[in-house]
């Protein structure tokens, strides 16, 4: 599962800090969240307008159809068969930029995980509409041996030679659903 993640707009990062700057220039009246991630939040998301991949706001979470709250992830070996999920997995396949994610152990400590290496983590995730807003849920698989023992759920993981393939080759995006995630490294 991924609950919340983090966006530093930290001087050391001039990819996110790009990514930051392009939604506000394009969306100056959308405030976006950056730091801790929370769902509900609207934070910079990566979509596919024709030919260019460009950032936007978005709402994380897709509106439950009873009762309230939010569906905040989908799972990856089931994604294609759900219909809240299937049209968006085909049709609007989305990159989070992010500088990592968190999760919780069974004793309740927080850890950052993060690409060895990498000061930019991107997660996969699908979107669309909702009553005038676009909206966004992050895909989730089985943890990896980096995550066992602090969850049994982490976010699809697309690392840089995976980003391009995820928003234009939909075959190649389904069979990457279904791969081992790289490892991640982790702090507290």
């Amino acid at each position: 599962m991924c609950g919340r993640y983090t966006l530093s707009d930290g001087q050391d990062n001039a990819e996110i800090q790009e990514i930051i700057a392009a939604v506000n220039r394009r969306y100056p009246d959308q405030p976006i969240r950056t730091g801790e991630i929370f769902p509900t939040n609207t934070a910079p998301v990566l979509i596919q307008n024709g030919t260019v991949t460009e950032p936007e706001p978005l709402v994380w979470g897709f509106p439950k159809y009873q009762g309230s709250g939010v569906i905040i992830n989908a799972r990856a070996e089931t994604a294609e068969e759900k219909k809240t999920f299937r049209d968006s997995l085909y049709r609007r396949r989305c990159m989070i930029p992010s500088t990592g994610f968190y999760e919780w152990d069974a004793d309740k400590r927080k850890y950052l995980f993060r690409l060895p290496g990498e000061q930019t983590l991107y997660m996969a995730g699908i979107y669309r509409e909702y009553e005038g807003f676009r909206r966004y849920v992050i895909l989730t698989t089985a943890a990896n041996a980096s995550m066992k023992g602090i969850h049994d759920r982490m976010p699809v993981i697309l690392p840089r030679d995976k980003l391009q393939m995820w928003m234009c080759d939909t075959d190649e995006a389904i069979r990457y659903l279904h791969a081992e995630m790289p490892e991640l490294v982790r702090s507290n």
